[in-house]
């Protein structure tokens, strides 16, 4: 077999063989095959699309070029969910504790943020000496004992993975459906859950920029699930604005804790909701979404989904005293308010150009080995659908960065203005099973 007839038969847009897809992420993880054909290749994909049984084949290939978890000594059903990155998306801290105070086991492997997508790893190390590092034996001991451990990647788990997006990202092969399902899914199969709950985001801060883009990644994903014989649902939800008020990494612990002590926006209790709900659901510990959903809201209200929170953060080594005092968190040198200059209502706040901002006053990384300023970031006072008045603060900025006029006009701008009272859209807009 060769590469070359590989490359060619996807060009013409044939479909490929299991043997030849296997041939290809084998020999390109033992470094047999060259970037350059590999490249090709990619291309191909990119331009000529893949069958299911083509994408099937392909997450199969890259779940095994590794090693996979073993979660068989968690009793109960292990719970995952997964979302494609927006902003201000802090629902793993929220969800996690619910599901867990339920009786689900969330046994979690999280990433960290690039660009102006947040990464779950970076927000709780905004808690001093949170270790998100635990070992195999570490991690199933937890999640056994309090229901929930959320880690970064262990073992050597989908390798194929790693090389591939790192050569996507520099080919101009990134959007392409199927690698981004395979990519996703080859993950989260190798972290050994039973069932998974995929959150596809779309919108200006999301990777997918319409609806249809959503519901077409989020059923192949769905397809995947089901090949590997596991219980996997999509939520069809809107990253046209930022989710809750805080963007930046420890402004979004505190909203997480706040949630958690009922005190929560509308538009991430709304959505923590419904996916514990779903999830609760997966986990056979409820018959219907209703009963999940009451279950859910049940252990919110009583604040034993706030304990289960305190808990995870003592057993991974976090200081539990930033959690019961919020004002003990680092503050950024400077604050800035930005002021309505109109009166009216907020018509719309662009996700992205909010999401970039956060990363250029520093609660982002441009490259991997960029230092995260856990203290940045952006609060907004006021969001979609709310009435505003002439120099009524919308916005409070955190930083500890120095000439960011430039920011704070993008951030102005990224708010839209309407006279008339404004519908505010919903948040979940489908739901894949």
């Amino acid at each position: 077999m060769r590469m070359v007839d590989i490359i060619i038969k996807k060009r013409d847009g044939e479909e490929l063989t299991k043997q030849e897809i296997d041939f290809f992420i084998n020999g390109y993880v033992n470094n047999q095959i060259p970037d350059y054909q590999v490249s090709s290749l990619l291309m191909a994909i990119l331009l000529k699309g893949m069958t299911n049984k083509e994408t099937f084949y392909l997450t199969e290939a890259m779940l095994y070029s590794g090693d996979i978890m073993d979660l068989t000594k968690i009793s109960g059903v292990k719970v995952d969910k997964h979302s494609t990155g927006g902003v201000g998306d802090k629902v793993s801290l929220i969800v996690g504790p619910i599901i867990a105070s339920c009786g689900a086991k969330l046994a979690k492997m999280s990433g960290r943020g690039l660009g102006h997508s947040g990464g779950t790893l970076d927000k709780l190390e905004s808690i001093p000496n949170m270790n998100v590092n635990l070992s195999e034996e570490e991690f199933i001991r937890q999640v056994n004992d309090i229901g929930i451990a959320i880690i970064g990647q262990t073992k050597q788990l989908v390798p194929a993975d790693k090389k591939l997006y790192a050569l996507r990202d520099v080919t101009g092969t990134v959007d392409s459906i199927p690698l981004i399902a395979s990519s996703i899914m080859s993950k989260k199969l190798a972290s050994g859950a039973d069932t998974i709950l995929l959150d596809v985001k779309f919108g200006s801060g999301a990777f997918m920029k319409t609806v249809n883009q959503a519901k077409k990644l989020a059923n192949i994903m769905v397809e995947i699930g089901k090949y590997f014989k596991k219980d996997t649902r999509a939520e069809i939800t809107s990253m046209a604005n930022p989710l809750g008020r805080a963007i930046g990494n420890s402004l979004e612990v505190k909203e997480a804790v706040n949630t958690l002590l009922g005190n929560g926006p509308s538009d991430l209790v709304e959505i923590c909701l419904e996916s514990a709900a779903t999830m609760l659901l997966q986990a056979k510990l409820v018959n219907s979404l209703k009963e999940g959903m009451q279950l859910a809201k049940t252990n919110l209200d009583n604040k034993k989904a706030y304990e289960v929170f305190r808990k995870f953060v003592i057993y991974q080594g976090g200081d539990v005293s930033y959690i019961d005092n919020l004002d003990k968190f680092e503050k950024s040198k400077y604050t800035y308010q930005i002021k309505s200059k109109q009166d009216g209502y907020i018509k719309n706040i662009d996700a992205l150009t909010i999401g970039v901002s956060a990363c250029k006053l520093g609660a982002g990384r441009e490259k991997k080995e960029d230092i995260i300023d856990y203290s940045a970031g952006i609060y907004l006072n006021k969001k979609v659908g709310e009435k505003v008045s002439n120099g009524e603060i919308i916005a409070t900025i955190y930083t500890s960065k120095e000439n960011i006029d430039d920011v704070l006009l993008d951030i102005y701008n990224a708010y839209s203005f309407s006279t008339k009272p404004v519908k505010i859209p919903p948040i979940i807009y489908d739901v894949i099973e």
